[in-house]
């Protein structure tokens, strides 16, 4: 009895065993979803003889960057890959034409050592030129390739020295690939026309820009941003907008991007099923120098041309961004059977804007657009808005023509009655 019970035990250890050892060799990751690519980041310092002025809370910009860097470097979220890269760090003669080279990746983009990164950054010192654009070229090659969220924190205490070729136009170059590659900038001189260049270069690629004056401030925003990095956002899809419906991408719901010239108009098409309700919106990002006084407008169409809804927004002065958007509700199909799917609806989006700009500013590339399409249940409710049609205008224009009518003969009927009564007085 023992000798069963001895047995029973040992074939029982036995088979735990080898179903361990057969649940390790199955691989560990066979019914979990594929990993996520890591979020990137690069950061570029400004290294040039600039930064020696002391004028950021007693101590050199130089300083308060590297104090700034050790924070952020202490507080970088474990999922994000980040490099750094210099400009104005070596060369401290007067050729412009090697000046205008001197930028080099400090470290690189990848797993983040905490101290080797820290000990790089101490190694710097204020040295030479500022290449804004050759270092902003040089970062978007650090970070070419891959599916990645990718950001480039620039932080400069000056304008580019290294004309003619433009820091902003280089931003609109890399914006233009359909990289998905964000830049932010950030600037430690309240110069108008520092703010000015680091703005543009932010907004051609759908950044911000930030001016900072203290060593906590610029800590905290660069954290800031580098934890926007690792947070999980919609990639948007680059797409091409035709000159005609007919010739115009077929999109589904989701975030898409396309370029638009002044004065441009693109189109696009959405199918639309019976109980279903399009809604889409568009950016235009004003992302140089603009003439006062435009627009942007989208309208929904059919395949023959009759305006279904539109939606526009103008403005005046400098705007970084206008928007508009629209919503068509499809009510229910009657009469079908159950078993007969309904036909979509084709409908044609229109993107036009009416921007316009100085003679010297370049319109190519075309200015970033931005398009949302989604598509949601109609609704049920004949309260709501776009059940109505308010959206088509025709609600709307009857019952101001209607408010108006009545408001005319009321106002007739009452100025009759006070001249009768005039008179008899």
């Amino acid at each position: 009895m023992i000798i069963s019970k001895r047995l029973t035990v040992g074939v029982g250890i036995l088979l735990a065993t080898l179903t361990a050892g057969l649940g390790s060799a199955l691989p560990a990751a066979a019914d979990e979803a594929p990993a996520q690519p890591s979020p990137q980041v690069e950061l570029v310092l400004d290294v040039s003889g600039s930064m020696r002025t002391r004028d950021i809370d007693g101590q050199s910009r130089m300083t308060a960057a590297k104090q700034a860097f050790n924070e952020v470097l202490d507080a970088v979220p474990e999922q994000v890959e980040l490099g750094i890269r210099t400009l104005g760090a070596d060369y401290p003669g007067n050729d412009r034409k090697v000046g205008c080279k001197d930028t080099k990746q400090l470290y690189p983009v990848g797993p983040l050592d905490r101290t080797e990164a820290k000990t790089a950054v101490a190694t710097l010192a204020p040295t030479g030129w500022t290449p804004i654009g050759p270092a902003l070229l040089g970062a978007a090659d650090d970070l070419k390739g891959g599916d990645s969220t990718r950001r480039i924190v620039l932080i400069s205490d000056g304008e580019d020295t290294c004309g003619p070729l433009d820091p902003c136009e280089v931003a609109r170059d890399i914006a233009a690939r359909g990289i998905h590659l964000v830049i932010d900038t950030l600037g430690l001189v309240p110069n108008a026309k520092i703010r000015e260049q680091l703005t543009c270069i932010a907004e051609a690629t759908g950044g911000t820009y930030t001016a900072v004056q203290h060593t906590d401030e610029l800590s905290g925003r660069v954290k800031q941003l580098v934890d926007r990095a690792a947070e999980p956002v919609v990639t948007p899809v680059a797409t091409e907008g035709a000159d005609a419906c007919s010739d115009a991408p077929q999109l589904k719901p989701g975030l898409y991007t396309d370029r638009e010239k002044f004065g441009q108009h693109r189109w696009y098409r959405v199918d639309v099923l019976p109980g279903q309700e399009l809604r889409a919106s568009v950016s235009v990002f004003a992302d140089r120098a603009m003439n006062n006084d435009y627009g942007v407008l989208l309208r929904a169409l059919t395949v023959h041309g009759r305006e279904i809804v539109r939606g526009s927004e103008s403005g005046t002065g400098r705007t970084d961004a206008i928007s508009s958007g629209l919503r068509y509700p499809k009510p229910e199909q009657d009469g079908t059977d159950g078993d007969d799917k309904p036909a979509a609806e084709t409908v044609c989006l229109q993107v036009g804007n009416s921007f316009s700009a100085p003679a010297s500013v370049k319109t190519s590339p075309g200015m970033p657009v931005e398009l949302t399409v989604d598509l949601v249940d109609a609704p049920d409710d004949a309260a709501d808005v776009a059940a109505f049609g308010l959206g088509r205008g025709w609600w709307l224009l009857g019952t101001l023509i209607l408010t108006g009518l009545i408001a005319g003969l009321l106002f007739g009927w009452i100025s009759r009655w006070r001249v009768a009564v005039w008179r008899t007085n």
